[in-house]
């Protein structure tokens, strides 16, 4: 077993052994059943105890424990996960690691268990919880099959199926029915969540209400993460740049840690070059303000997505802005500077008045330092200065290589190569624009 499994495993084994010790009954109270020391044989008997007549002191009163309803094991199963949940939401690997382990855990009690353990709303409401937070449809198709459901809760755990077997009107109509602010608080949020999903394709607005519902009822949590990442690109993709920029510094500020931030900054990236960075300096300002809420060194790489995706949106001022602000966040002789300098310098080539500029720039540009898709970048770069001055190379048998510093152009014409990954780039975009209302990995 690899260290990283073997850690996952343990951090599953440590929540289930807590778990185990909160089903166990309320521990007695310190003192509870224990009298008080007795007084020495010379303080006599006569004035009974604790009646200030130097008898016996009273024996101390029992600590009564905590009126707290011992709960059922979906519940306390489910509230294991979501506590495992959290901590991806601060960050934690080891217990992103974990969360397929103890899925499969929770899986197999919840089918095993007696189709009576169904007849308790409390029992079906966690197992729905259970299938919408990454738990799947096994649960519920078992509870279909085996147990009797009363009304409302059959239509809450047809709802539930319907959105995870992708019947987005059944789901919409079914769980549409409940309030989400009715639900227990492990159920609250993630229906929220749910109903938004459903709904954003038809009802926009409607979508974001339900995601603001969702973070309110469930802070601090996986699904507040969630909530608040899709939101903040419902809001990109409407043109509301205010509320777009206003949750995004939220994210920054509260989720950056997040294992799924790295979803967030890509599709983030994306979002950004829909900006006019040239001819709206409080936009560019109001962009540095939410990018200084993290480290350089992230924030270089930030900067580095949305120049490339400039780039390949053809929006060559958003690419030299942002290359131009990744360069001044990367040591001189790094990677990260290559990759800065080279979007700089392919913006330039088609910007009036410093094609020169982008040109030396790309010839000056080491190719040992980029990456595959880099090289591709730089040299369908340079075919197009080529072709900008005049002419353009045949076309080679094998990958090209940068031309030398005195190369000139020869006869013959070309298509230009990048057409095709802007045309690669603009399928993405659109993919992850569909992909906007449903749930991320």
């Amino acid at each position: 077993m690899s260290r990283r499994r073997a850690a996952a495993v343990a951090m599953a084994g440590l929540l289930l052994a807590a778990l185990s010790l909160t089903t166990t009954g309320p521990v007695r109270a310190a003192g509870d059943g224990h009298a008080a020391p007795a007084a020495d044989s010379h303080g006599g008997g006569h004035g009974g105890g604790g009646d200030g007549h130097g008898g016996h002191a009273a024996p101390a009163k029992p600590i009564e424990p905590l009126p707290v309803a011992p709960r059922s094991l979906p519940v306390e199963l489910v509230r294991t996960l979501q506590l495992l949940q959290d901590r991806i939401a601060r960050g934690s690997t080891q217990a992103h690691l974990a969360q397929r382990q103890l899925l499969a855990h929770i899986e197999q009690r919840l089918v095993a268990l007696e189709p009576e353990t169904w007849t308790n709303p409390e029992n079906v409401r966690a197992a729905v919880a259970f299938a919408l937070g990454g738990g799947g449809p096994a649960v519920l198709r078992r509870m279909r099959e085996t147990a009797k459901l009363p009304d409302d809760d059959s239509a809450l755990v047809r709802g539930a199926l319907a959105y995870l077997e992708g019947r987005e009107r059944d789901a919409r109509a079914l769980l549409g029915r409940f309030d989400p602010r009715t639900q227990p608080p492990s159920l609250a949020g993630q229906l929220a969540l749910t109903q938004a999903a459903v709904t954003v394709r038809e009802a926009p607005r409607k979508a974001i209400e339900l995601l603001d519902l969702a973070r309110l009822l469930a802070p601090g949590t996986l699904v507040e993460e969630g909530a608040l990442r899709r939101e903040i690109f419902i809001h990109a993709q409407g043109g509301d740049a205010k509320r777009f920029e206003a949750l995004s510094i939220q994210y920054l500020r509260r989720f950056r840690r997040s294992v799924y931030a790295g979803n967030f900054r890509q599709r983030f990236a994306t979002a950004l070059t829909r900006l006019d960075f040239d001819s709206d300096r409080a936009r560019v300002e109001r962009l540095e303000r939410m990018l200084d809420e993290i480290e350089p060194a992230e924030r270089r790489d930030l900067y580095l997505l949305v120049a490339r995706a400039g780039l390949d949106q053809g929006r060559r001022d958003t690419a030299t802005f942002a290359a131009e602000r990744a360069l001044s966040l990367s040591a001189p002789d790094s990677g990260a500077a290559a990759r800065a300098r080279l979007y700089r310098a392919a913006a330039l080539i088609v910007v009036d008045g410093r094609y020169e500029e982008g040109l030396e720039g790309l010839r000056a540009i080491d190719r040992a330092g980029l990456d595959e898709s880099d090289r591709v970048l730089l040299d369908a770069a340079l075919s197009t200065a080529v072709q900008i001055r005049g002419g353009a190379p045949p076309a080679p048998a094998s990958p090209p290589a940068a031309p030398p510093a005195n190369a000139t152009p020869s006869d013959g014409r070309r298509q230009i190569p990048e057409a095709a990954s802007i045309a690669r780039a603009r399928d993405a975009l659109a993919q992850v624009d569909r992909m906007i209302d449903r749930t991320d990995p």
